[in-house]
């Protein structure tokens, strides 16, 4: 039998979407026809600086949307619309930052620039809005609906049915699904949300032809991919469309993705998010905002440094091995909040509330977060974040490790003087094991979400986390 799998075309497919192409030109010329507007009835004329004003809104308009997915998803319209104001508003801040640093603002009306910014999120909404009814008018009135058979009863299963019969824009109707062996089909095994276990492997011809159906998922759990082979061949034969979504979800996903490397598809289970650009961005974000911060503190830094050495013998500073980004170890500064321990007290303890250790001073800086400026130098050394899971003692984190089964992941990015397990609470003594779960989930949660506008709402919801209960 000669061979017809040979192409050069790429594994990996990308789906041309006319809707999104059309949304994304849509939202150009609406941009476009506000701008042309308003300019031309509050200046009369279109000039150069104008003109390019509103080539480069268009092109970080371009940028910004592909990294937020507004073309890409298609979530609840609220979800979008939150989505599509928050790429809008940060095109017009990268636009007046730009502004700024060529000192080109004066040349342009304040007026106009607020006024553009207000119309050109409306009319991209109402556009988004109503393209949005038209296509789920088009899909239930003049598409129609194939008929699906799930091949699996795990939870996948279950999710997947789920999310078929949510999406609206997917012209399909889930009839059933077929259980791997005749015992997964038990009542006692199925997963809630469920469709109809209509029979087994065996059955699947037959049960194709029966019910008309036009697309097989396979849901399968990883042990079980052998079956994708074995059916594979008998499934072309009844021309149907087949998708195989494997059951990956059992595992501690971190920043997972989908992509391909020369055309070989590449399924991306644990990475960290500051790869390529966002690395970059992170770091520029990292050494502006300590060095504002480190010329704003610099007297507070002076007198609790003045005050640590008033208060008891011993540095000024404390100094611990602490391990970062990737499992390296590198030293954290602090304030010294407790007294100095004898050399030979080598075990880690975590302070506790009224713990004698802690001196006068210490309590207060502790309770404030104040012993925890120093960072800001570890931060512009690179060896933490502003923003990022907050590092444990080395001691803590081999202990951790070996109760917590994904600890280690929360070491995929920079650690940083605080988290958002930091302005969820859960920061101080951990008192039992749960606590410091709640914290890696959360640490795994930042990870996997992050973005320079977590970090922002991050950094001003420490603000207010600065005297937790938990700070002593």
């Amino acid at each position: 039998m000669s061979d017809l799998g040979g192409s050069s075309r790429s594994v990996l497919q990308r789906r041309g979407n006319f809707s999104n192409a059309f949304q994304a030109a849509l939202d150009g010329v609406a941009v476009l026809a506000i701008a042309y507007v308003l300019i031309q009835r509050q200046i009369g004329v279109l000039s150069a600086h104008y003109t390019v004003m509103v080539m480069l809104l268009l092109a970080i308009m371009g940028l910004l949307y592909d990294r937020f997915a507004i073309y890409r998803t298609n979530s609840n319209f609220t979800g979008k619309a939150a989505r599509l104001a928050q790429a809008w508003s940060l095109a017009f801040a990268v636009l007046l930052m730009l502004g700024f640093l060529t000192k080109q603002t004066d040349v342009f009306s304040r007026r106009l620039i607020a006024q553009l910014y207000v119309l050109g999120l409306f009319a991209q909404l109402l556009l988004h809005l109503v393209v949005r009814s038209l296509q789920k008018y088009f899909v239930r009135h003049a598409v129609e609906v194939d008929n699906v058979i799930i091949i699996g009863t795990s939870q996948l299963a279950s999710y997947l049915n789920q999310r078929i019969a949510h999406n609206p824009w997917l012209s399909e109707h889930v009839v059933g699904c077929v259980a791997l062996s005749e015992d997964d089909g038990a009542d006692s095994t199925r997963a809630d949300g469920l469709p109809p276990v209509l029979g087994s492997l065996t059955d699947l011809l037959a049960l194709i032809t029966q019910h008309d159906v036009r697309t097989v998922y396979f849901a399968i759990p990883l042990h079980a991919s052998v079956v994708v082979e074995d059916l594979y061949f008998k499934l072309l034969d009844q021309h149907v469309a087949i998708h195989w979504v494997p059951d990956i979800f059992s595992l501690r996903l971190i920043n997972h993705s989908v992509r391909e490397i020369a055309g070989v598809p590449v399924l991306t289970l644990s990475e960290t998010p500051l790869t390529g650009t966002r690395r970059l961005v992170k770091s520029i974000e990292d050494m502006v905002l300590a060095s504002l911060i480190l010329v704003l503190v610099s007297p507070v830094l002076a007198l609790v440094a003045l005050a640590i050495k008033l208060d008891s013998p011993g540095p000024v500073f404390f100094r611990q091995s602490r391990m970062g980004w990737n499992g390296k170890v590198f030293r954290i500064w602090k304030f010294r909040s407790m007294a100095v321990q004898p050399a030979e007290d080598t075990v880690v303890r975590q302070a506790t509330e009224h713990d004698p250790r802690v001196t006068r001073v210490g309590a207060f800086i502790r309770r404030t977060s104040l012993d925890e400026l120093p960072q800001i130098f570890n931060v512009l050394r690179g060896e933490m974040s502003l923003v990022g899971p907050r590092p444990h003692a080395v001691q803590h984190d081999h202990e951790y490790s070996k109760r917590i089964q994904q600890y280690f992941a929360r070491h995929n990015i920079k650690p940083g003087i605080t988290g958002l397990a930091q302005v969820r609470g859960y920061r101080g003594e951990t008192r039992d094991i749960n606590e410091m779960v709640q914290r890696v989930q959360s640490d795994i949660e930042y990870i996997n979400n992050w973005s320079l506008w977590l970090d922002f709402s991050i950094l001003l919801r420490t603000f207010r986390a600065f005297t937790g209960k938990n700070a002593y």
